[in-house]
């Protein structure tokens, strides 16, 4: 038996104040129990915080994207290019889904759940590998989006900057899913109590 698969024991202690016929006695009585799950506490700690923060950078991809949303006006003849790939609408599914699953496999581990989690994983660290390249591409190729249709316009380096640091995070977020996404996609070691079901 592996020393990372050892459960720890859990002490309960009834008073004696319990009015309960049966569990009425003089002295205190201690019963013990396994843990009902297979990872070790470090691990179900990881996989609760990940799957939360995958949540969280789904979120806030979709929100980016709803801002993204509010830049058709004029002069702006079109949607700024990470819109219009709409990176910031199905990424933020795949990156809720895969969380939710992180967070649920925590909860209840079973081999199936086990499968989808990795599944899940590996479709958010494709996702955010094209986001990658989807905001790298719309860092070239909108870099002068808000400056470049009107020049009389005082707000517009405000604006710009603005815009630059909205697809500076959206990459930041991205790169940071990836390597949620692979740590637990690709690592089978950490599920292989599951796998076995």
């Amino acid at each position: 038996m592996d020393s990372n698969s050892a459960h720890n024991p859990v002490f309960l202690v009834f008073p004696p104040e319990i009015t309960v016929s049966k569990f009425q006695s003089p002295e205190f009585i201690a019963t013990t129990y396994e843990s009902s799950g297979p990872f070790p506490k470090s691990l179900t700690t990881k996989m609760k915080t990940l799957g939360a923060i995958q949540i969280l950078f789904g979120l806030l991809n979709f929100f980016f994207g709803v801002v993204f949303l509010f830049t058709l006006e004029n002069p702006y003849p079109r949607f700024p290019f990470i819109f219009i790939s709409g990176y910031p609408f199905w990424s933020s599914v795949l990156f809720i889904n895969s969380g939710a699953f992180l967070v649920a496999l925590e909860r209840k581990p079973t081999g199936s759940l086990v499968k989808t989690t990795q599944a899940m994983n590996s479709l958010s660290a494709l996702a955010a590998t094209a986001g990658i390249i989807l905001i790298a591409l719309g860092l070239v190729l909108d870099q002068n989006y808000f400056c470049g249709h009107e020049d009389t316009n005082s707000r517009c380096p405000a604006i710009n900057t603005l815009f630059i640091g909205i697809l500076i995070m959206l990459m930041a977020f991205s790169v940071i899913e990836l390597f949620i996404s692979l740590s637990f996609s690709i690592l089978k070691r950490c599920f292989y109590c599951c796998n076995r079901d």
